[in-house]
């Protein structure tokens, strides 16, 4: 069982922008997406400051956003990689699950990645998830490299502070009807 302090912060960094992105979204009528918590089970709080200092996940989290965007059912989960290699164990088996029945709902589920290294934003289609998932279940790599990756799908910043992630959303719709049509 993964417990709360082991865990840091990982990914505070991009959630955080996500958080400002999404509340401007919701300021502008585009989209209303919301931060999904993991529920925690205290252990220890510090009695003097009154903060949780030690704390177990009560359950696996799906993923870290839900909402809607224009009509549209969408989830996604917001990854860091320090590294130009995104290891697949970063996506548990319970997210895929998640995000596969939320596609089957005609819904989108996607990812955003943070590259460190390369201090670039990528929005990652379900459909190329599960191409590098689908791979690692067949005994191929468990992860995948920057190099493998559309550049279309890179997200902009602006004002160094949003991720414009509604872009690549319509791309992704966009490729889903091309394919869907046969174009």
């Amino acid at each position: 069982m993964a417990t709360w302090k082991n865990r840091g912060l990982r990914g505070s960094f991009l959630e955080e922008m996500i958080n400002y992105t999404n509340e401007k979204y919701r300021q502008e009528g585009l989209a209303l997406i919301q931060k999904i918590p993991t529920p925690i089970k205290p252990i220890e709080i510090d009695p003097i400051h009154r903060h949780i200092t030690l704390a177990y996940f009560e359950q696996k989290s799906t993923v870290d956003y839900i909402g809607v965007i224009q009509g549209i059912p969408v989830c996604f989960d917001a990854k860091e990689c320090a590294t130009k290699r995104f290891p697949l164990a970063n996506v548990h088996e319970h997210q895929i699950a998640f995000m596969s029945e939320f596609e089957e709902q005609e819904g989108m589920a996607f990812l955003l990645i943070y590259f460190k290294e390369q201090d670039i934003f990528y929005y990652l289609t379900f459909q190329k998830l599960m191409e590098f998932w689908e791979r690692c279940k067949k005994g191929g790599r468990k992860s995948f490299s920057y190099e493998e990756l559309e550049p279309r799908y890179q997200i902009s910043t602006y004002d160094g502070v949003m991720i414009h992630y509604l872009d690549m959303v319509q791309q992704d719709l966009s490729d889903r009807d091309k394919m869907e049509h046969g174009i």
